[in-house]
């Protein structure tokens, strides 16, 4: 046991909330509730105030004015580096008002795009205490590649 230079007395190593602390996603999560309006071929970012442990999208309010309309849901923008995202298909397409997608997946943010027409959603997420500097960034298989 290591022990203190100054004092001679033990030290206790502390646990504290983090990426791979089991804790921080076993307890109750912090409610993050928001939602909007996308313009047809134009896409948000929501960034959450601490890493989330569960979020849910909500396609919502305009749908029945245009049965083409799309809401595109995924991790990594359609622009700049991650231009794979469409071409690999790294994103969950919603059509309908009222449908819904929950991803039980931890990440500091998330994208939502339209497709045909301007939609609107709500996002739902389950926040831990883990501040989102300590979140890597999401890329690779399923997110960003094609493959």
């Amino acid at each position: 046991m290591a022990t203190d230079p100054k004092t001679g007395q033990p030290i206790f190593h502390r646990h504290g909330v983090g990426i791979h602390n089991v804790g921080s996603y076993q307890s109750s999560g912090w409610p993050y509730i928001t939602g909007s309006t996308i313009n047809n071929m134009e896409e948000k970012y929501h960034a959450f105030p601490m890493v989330a442990k569960a979020v849910t999208v909500i396609a919502s309010g305009t749908f029945g004015t245009d049965p083409i309309a799309l809401l595109r849901v995924h991790f990594a923008s359609t622009s700049s580096d991650s231009a794979y995202v469409i071409d690999g298909h790294h994103y969950v397409s919603m059509e309908n008002d009222d449908q819904s997608i929950t991803f039980n997946s931890k990440c500091k943010g998330i994208y939502l795009s339209a497709l045909g027409s301007d939609v609107g959603y709500e996002v739902v997420a389950e926040l831990t205490n883990i501040p989102t500097d300590r979140m890597f960034a999401l890329t690779g298989s399923g997110v960003t590649d094609i493959g």
